[in-house]
């Protein structure tokens, strides 16, 4: 039996456009495993960062960098991971304006797929669905003095030299990138509101089976997402911000800052003591899922994932839970 038929007063049996105000808060924490790029756009551009202050603690007005991962950099890599799966299932659905299968960034959703569904959908001059998906920009636990290094780059021609053999003249192709350095850590919390257990299901497979984020992806930006959190609630709980700088005063203790690297295991154990400290600012009510419940249910995600028949399953009973008047576009 599912652990999710144990709360199934906070999911909804089926979609439904009208807010119930049942909200699921997932926290992540986000491991990275090579280097990686998180920046806009560009070879060159430097990384995303902000200053902020470091912690929470009172009369701590120290402000430090941190590298940030945008909201839209994160679940575009999830949602692209789950529109794989509807592809591969034949579940992208011809969109009403092009005759075309539903696709990414082309102003032409086909406005009824699970994707459309959860992750939302703008079409010029026709139907609206807002994204059930709430993320915000994830954090680096460290300073980014810190986990941030350059690298030189260039492009060599066929003669392995950066001088064209034909012209003699000299490769362009030159440069230095900024990188954020293997065993960084952010933090970060994706909001679910009113979602059925199967949509669950599908968004959280498409987190834990997400591995690479930022730039040039093809080749570095290798990241380990784990659930080390999850709860159920009738509002949003805490910002991304407040969960790292809180995990930053507990990890650094009476030093200046945390060491570089940690263990995920220590900063895991610091960022769940955070979250349950937090969880006093939150006026609504709020249940958390237990250390077995959780793993309980990352097992049974695995199980249905690695199961071709129970995926397909999954994936057509949710695809076939939407309204038939939505089926339609309307």
């Amino acid at each position: 039996m599912s652990i999710l038929n144990n709360y199934q007063n906070h999911l909804i049996d089926q979609y439904n456009p009208y807010p119930h105000g049942r909200f699921v808060s997932i926290f992540i924490l986000r491991h990275v495993e090579s280097e990686a790029m998180f920046r806009t756009e560009g070879s060159g551009e430097p990384l995303n960062r902000e200053f902020v202050f470091a912690g929470q603690k009172e009369g701590d007005t120290q402000l430090i960098q941190r590298v940030v991962i945008s909201k839209r950099k994160q679940v575009a890599v999830e949602r692209r991971m789950g529109r794989e799966l509807l592809r591969e299932h034949q579940l992208l659905h011809t969109t009403p304006k092009a005759n075309a299968i539903c696709s990414l960034n082309t102003n032409n959703p086909c406005e009824r797929c699970i994707d459309c569904m959860v992750y939302g959908y703008a079409a010029g001059g026709g139907g609206a669905q807002r994204s059930r998906v709430i993320t915000d920009d994830a954090f680096s636990l460290h300073p980014a003095a810190t986990i941030v290094g350059t690298r030189q780059f260039n492009a060599l021609f066929d003669n392995s030299t950066m001088r064209n053999p034909d012209t003699g003249d000299a490769s362009t192709s030159i440069g230095t990138d900024e990188y954020v350095k293997p065993e960084s850590v952010f933090l970060d919390i994706e909001t679910l509101k009113d979602v059925s257990a199967d949509e669950l299901r599908y968004i959280v497979g498409n987190i834990l089976r997400s591995s690479r984020y930022g730039a040039i992806s093809s080749r570095i930006g290798k990241t380990r997402n784990q659930l080390i959190g999850m709860a159920w609630s009738n509002c949003e709980l805490f910002s991304n911000l407040e969960w790292v700088q809180h995990t930053y005063d507990l990890l650094r203790g009476d030093e200046h800052e945390p060491s570089f690297p940690l263990h995920t295991n220590t900063i895991r154990n610091a960022a769940q003591q955070a979250m349950q400290a937090l969880r006093q600012r939150v006026i609504g009510q709020v249940t958390w899922l237990s250390e077995a419940e959780r793993e309980s249910l990352v097992a049974e995600l695995g199980q249905i994932y690695a199961d071709p028949e129970q995926l397909k399953t999954m994936l057509s009973r949710l695809a076939a839970s939407y309204p038939a008047t939505q089926k339609k576009g309307k």
